[in-house]
């Protein structure tokens, strides 16, 4: 039998990756800098109206650009520097953040909808240039170490972000916690400026926006691995989403009272964040396809236990084992775009999967609702545990080089089956 390789430890693989280092140092700040404005935009103006239908004009305003721009944005990263977009999108978060830390006391809340609405176009040209970039730096090699390690990074800053915001809110007031907002998005753009190298913007493909669009969606949609984990991604989290039920489950069920509903948000993303942390030093590559179909059923399983459980023990277990299963898949997920598309269409590839992401986190919630209404909060919740083992399924069935996708050696798409 031949030898096998040594495989490279931890601290080596990464050893002579100068260029990660400094895009997890921009990816701290940005992380709690963008998940900490978020709330702190929601707190603020609800603080100045005590109007829970003024959050859900809120969310709406940043909502319509940030699905309406998405592809575009994906336009912009495969045709101009990624570095240079990403550092311009982040600069102009940080501006938008210091208006609010010169004018938040003025009580207008029509300029923190303008600002948030602002803020979710930024994102959209913001995430797919972000993914481009963090491919670019990265060798095949190592990507799922490598997207394992940036996950984790990027899942603790934005638990970090509305923690650490909130708490200097209210030691601080409103201008000096938007003002330190800011200042971390300045930092963050200044990291990703000097610490990673320049590289140049593709060449021109003499094609207009629309086309190079369509031409990503294409792509996309042609691609048994990429459609399928997308399609994948879009429905575990649709019909599975517990989030927005977690108030009935910790008052009506659990009987744990308001504290509970944190402990029951804290659950899962305790979860992803150990899965995360193991699959950094142990990637899923020779079996990635089917690790990503075995973790979405976990998913699945985890939340139907939570959704018949009336211990608290047993919920908080099966939250932390679905957040496992789904900080798993969301490593293959995120290595796929990285590694299965070329590098001339992966800004708008990410930008596409960006528009699936989010229009299953909004509607998701809004499924989860309307589900609990027609059915009850336990049948909605089970239920969609359920549909979510069928997606996984027909996934498998309609989708076999997903099923079959083996990230250790990488051909010329990227990926082999």
């Amino acid at each position: 039998m031949p030898a096998q390789p040594t495989k490279p430890g931890f601290a080596s693989s990464f050893s002579n990756l100068g260029e990660l280092r400094y895009f997890l140092a921009a990816a701290v700040p940005a992380g709690v800098a963008e998940s900490a404005f978020t709330v702190l935009l929601g707190l603020h103006v609800y603080e100045l109206t005590h109007s829970t239908l003024s959050l859900g004009w809120l969310g709406l305003a940043e909502a319509i650009p940030a699905i309406g721009l998405v592809l575009p944005g994906g336009h912009v990263a495969d045709s101009a520097s990624r570095r240079m977009v990403v550092t311009s999108t982040r600069l102009v978060l940080g501006c938008l953040a210091l208006v609010l830390a010169i004018w938040s006391r003025h009580g207008a809340v029509g300029l923190l909808y303008g600002v948030a609405f602002a803020a979710g176009g930024v994102r959209a040209f913001d995430d797919p240039a972000a993914t481009g970039l963090e491919a670019e730096i990265l060798p095949p090699g190592r990507m799922l170490q490598a997207v394992s390690l940036v996950a984790s990074v990027s899942r603790v800053s934005s638990l970090a972000g509305p923690v650490l915001g909130s708490l200097l809110y209210a030691a601080a007031g409103p201008e000096i916690t938007f003002a330190a907002v800011a200042g971390l998005l300045a930092l963050s753009a200044a990291t990703i400026r000097f610490g990673i190298a320049g590289r140049p913007a593709p060449p021109p493909s003499g094609a207009g926006m629309l086309t190079a669009i369509g031409e990503g969606l294409r792509y996309a949609f042609s691609r048994q691995v990429i459609v399928g984990s997308m399609a994948l991604d879009l429905f575990a989290v649709f019909f599975g989403g517990v989030t927005g039920l977690l108030p009935v489950f910790a008052l009506d069920i659990l009987h744990i009272g308001p504290a509970g509903v944190g402990l029951l948000r804290a659950a899962p993303a305790i979860g992803a964040l150990a899965a995360m942390l193991v699959t950094t030093r142990h990637p899923p590559r020779r079996h990635a396809g089917a690790a990503l179909h075995i973790a979405i059923a976990g998913f699945g399983l985890g939340v139907i236990v939570f959704g018949l459980s009336r211990s608290l023990p047993l919920s908080l277990a099966a939250l932390v084992f679905a957040g496992a299963c789904d900080g798993t898949s969301m490593v293959v997920r995120r290595a796929i775009v990285r590694l299965a598309v070329p590098d001339a269409l992966r800004g708008r590839v990410a930008a596409v999967r960006g528009l699936f992401l989010s229009a299953s986190n909004e509607l998701g919630a809004f499924e989860s609702g309307m589900a609990a209404s027609l059915l009850g909060s336990v049948p909605a919740v089970w239920g969609g545990g359920v549909i979510t083992l069928l997606v996984v399924a027909v996934t498998a069935w309609r989708a076999p080089q997903l099923r079959r996708l083996d990230m250790t050696h990488i051909g010329w798409d990227g990926y082999s089956v």
